[in-house]
């Protein structure tokens, strides 16, 4: 449904399903024609790599009798991309992301960054970033590397717009392209109840419904405004969503096609 729509950028991860999402991306790329093939743009991630065993899911359930293990090491970052080829059937990756490595600044910032720069040196991968969901320490990779790109997930939302104080400027100056995701924050934004994976508390439960009647006041859904506010800065160049169904990639592609006023966000800025 997403390639009939025209998306050709595609995300994974082996966190995401213990490998199962890489392996689903590769089997449907490898089944299009060579030259429609070609036109997709696929970044995956490094930071877990995934060894047989038997240990807890970290919210994303998958194939079972795999372990992710926490490795932003050299060696890491080769084996996690040697498998990632693999799993996917690929002999490339368009762009690469250093994948939550909030504890780990040390080992990701010395190891994996130099790792991840000589294979882009190579022309092994396309490009560098960095995903997480804060923007302090994306921000000092901004300043410290030469990253291409980072994903940060659920800091710039019609709920939190903590990126938009130092990471966003400093990608705008210095011409670090910004993936916005988690635009729902996990849910509450599109009528759910979770926030950043966990159930919401009330204060940000009536935010929510605050920022939804304002919607309401000019005719346009809570999630349509939320799917389209990150385009609002210049720094950000895709908004990054994630879909269970076909049906969910259809409802996307209505949202974001939504006449939004900007007379809305001008109220938003206000009740935000």
């Amino acid at each position: 449904a997403a390639w009939q729509a025209g998306i050709r950028y595609f995300d994974t991860a082996p966190h995401y399903g213990s490998g199962l999402a890489e392996q689903r991306l590769g089997r449907f790329l490898r089944g299009l024609p060579a030259q429609d093939a070609a036109q997709a743009v696929v970044s995956t991630k490094i930071g877990r790599v995934l060894v047989p065993g038997r240990g807890e899911e970290e919210g994303f359930p998958g194939r079972t009798g795999f372990v992710r293990v926490r490795d932003y090491s050299r060696d890491g970052v080769l084996r996690s991309l040697d498998d990632s080829l693999k799993r996917t059937g690929l002999d490339h990756f368009d762009l690469v992301f250093i994948h939550d490595p909030d504890d780990y600044w040390e080992q990701a910032a010395g190891q994996a960054y130099p790792a991840l720069a000589e294979l882009r040196d190579q022309g092994v991968i396309g490009a560098i970033g960095a995903g997480m969901n804060q923007a302090r320490m994306l921000t000092r990779f901004v300043r410290e590397t030469d990253l291409d790109a980072v994903l940060v997930a659920g800091r710039y939302t019609l709920l939190d717009r903590s990126a938009a104080e130092e990471l966003l400027p400093e990608c705008e100056r210095r011409g670090v392209a910004v993936i916005a995701g988690g635009v729902f924050n996990s849910g509450i934004l599109a009528g759910g109840t979770t926030y950043d994976y966990d159930a919401a508390p009330p204060t940000v439960l009536e935010r929510a419904r605050e920022l939804g009647r304002v919607c309401a006041s000019h005719g346009v859904p809570l999630p349509a405004a939320a799917l389209r506010f990150p385009h609002r800065h210049p720094a950000v160049t895709t908004v990054l969503i994630g879909a269970r169904s076909a049906e969910e990639i259809a409802e996307d592609l209505t949202l974001a096609a939504a006449d939004i006023p900007d007379t809305l966000w001008e109220d938003l800025d206000h009740a935000g």
